[in-house]
């Protein structure tokens, strides 16, 4: 162990107290951050045979896949739909870090399969980890790269692979500045899969052995058909443009709020010719407001109702949505639902400097897009999409609100930018059957068919 990652596994032992502290503290407002705590520094009560029969024709016993969180979970499904063609019978371990992930994710286990925490990163927890579920391959999904994980896979000969991986400017700029600890975590994956070129890039730049690119997985991924009708149903059901502020994130609620008060102002103030410049307003347009997090929905609408504004949630609505000022989207795993509902998305992350949301779910329900300025996280992604026509960039939400509305207001122009939007998620499929083979070359140890 080299003394960076000797200081480091120091100070995530030292640090340990904290995190316990951390979960009580998310667990007030989701109760899933409580449950088997234990997971977390590798303490498993129940024996693993007890858990599930064993049935992997592999070597080994699981396929482990960790997905941090929501997105993460979700890619990780496309890849595992197709990765189980290929395997039947597979055996998935599936780990994550937040609530939101593991709750999404217990919906893609199989009999056989296991659903744990991931370890914390000390030698102590990821050992215990390793021990306990010795995985044929690890598949790290998109960023997660942690200097005691990899550390302990190295030492026991499994498999580590990071796909759908991206890296942005910032990141690596971050990494190179701990590069003593972060060089030898990405040169110690057996092969990262990278999303972009320039992703691929920045990934070699702090040593990781980049075996190809393959693409967003989440390009393969195919909406909800009942959710994206039901949503146009309802879409139909009203004659005012419906605006959609996907996504957001802390902050950009009150920043939309800020703008939709200064253009009540305007509106109050303006003789009749100017008022359509104001008009992103109570009652010509329906917004629906859907929060990143679900600990936020709360604030959400204790935020909205301070301002006056009637809401309401998904949560309560029975044959339709009710009417309200805003309609909040309260409810996980229905984007599909929303992007139906809307005629254009705002989309969340991106007006402050969080660095944006997934577009391409958006694009595949054919949802056009306003982004804001901040896209750093999916700059790739972004740019893509605003040459094709899928999406457009304003520099803030006040002009976004303005661009939403004047594209929601032409039907033929709104219709036009749909299609672009289909057309543009359309192009980017294939990256999961790439990512399937790669995974299929390390079960089997053939180097041909791995490609590395």
């Amino acid at each position: 162990m080299n003394a960076a990652l000797a200081l480091y596994s120091l100070l995530t032992w030292c640090a340990q107290p904290l995190l316990l502290r951390k979960l009580r503290r998310r667990a007030v407002a989701e109760p899933g951050y409580a449950r088997s705590v234990g997971e977390r520094f590798g303490r498993y009560p129940q024996p693993i045979d007890s858990l599930m029969p064993h049935s992997i024709d592999l070597p080994g016993q699981f396929v482990w896949v960790h997905a941090v969180s929501l997105g993460e979970t979700r890619a990780a499904a496309i890849l595992l739909a197709q990765l189980r063609e290929q395997l039947p019978g597979m055996r998935l371990l599936l780990t994550h870090g937040t609530a939101t992930g593991r709750a999404e994710g217990k919906k893609l286990l199989h009999t056989g399969d296991v659903q744990v925490w991931q370890p914390w990163d000390t030698p102590g927890a990821v050992a215990r980890f390793l021990r306990k579920f010795r995985p044929a391959v690890g598949i790290l999904m998109e960023t997660e790269v942690w200097p005691n994980l990899v550390a302990g896979c190295c030492q026991r000969g499994v498999p580590l692979v990071l796909a759908n991986a991206r890296l942005n400017e910032k990141s690596l700029r971050r990494a190179q500045s701990l590069a003593a600890l972060a060089r030898p975590a990405y040169g110690g994956l057996s092969a990262v899969w990278a999303q972009t070129d320039a992703d691929a890039a920045r990934l070699r730049a702090i040593g990781a052995k980049v075996r190809g690119v393959f693409g967003n997985l989440k390009f393969d991924a195919q909406p909800d058909a009942d959710q994206l009708a039901r949503g146009r149903a309802w879409r139909a059901q009203t004659d005012r443009p419906v605006l959609l502020l996907a996504s957001s994130r802390a902050g950009e609620e009150a920043l939309w709020l800020q703008r939709l008060n200064k253009n009540r102002a305007q509106a109050d103030r303006a003789p009749s010719a100017m008022k359509s410049q104001a008009s992103a307003v109570q009652p010509a347009v329906q917004w629906l407001i859907v929060p990143r997090h679900p600990q936020r929905f709360d604030e959400v609408q204790q935020l909205l109702e301070r301002a006056g504004l009637s809401v309401s949630r998904r949560s309560r609505w029975a044959a339709a949505p009710a009417p309200a000022d805003v309609w909040l989207g309260d409810s996980l795993g229905e984007m599909a639902l929303y992007y139906g509902l809307a005629d254009v998305a705002l989309l969340g992350g991106s007006f402050a400097p969080l660095g944006g949301q997934d577009l391409i779910e958006a694009a595949a329900c054919g949802c056009p897009l306003v982004l804001g300025p901040h896209t750093f996280n999916f700059a790739e992604a972004a740019e893509r999409a605003c040459a094709a026509g899928a999406a457009q960039r304003v520099p803030d939400i006040g002009a976004g609100m303005a661009l939403a509305l004047q594209l929601a207001r032409d039907g033929a122009q709104q219709r036009a930018a749909s299609a672009r939007a289909t057309h543009f998620a359309n192009t980017g499929k294939g990256a999961a059957q790439a990512t399937v083979q790669a995974v299929l070359g390390y079960l089997r140890r053939d180097e041909e068919t791995g490609g590395y």
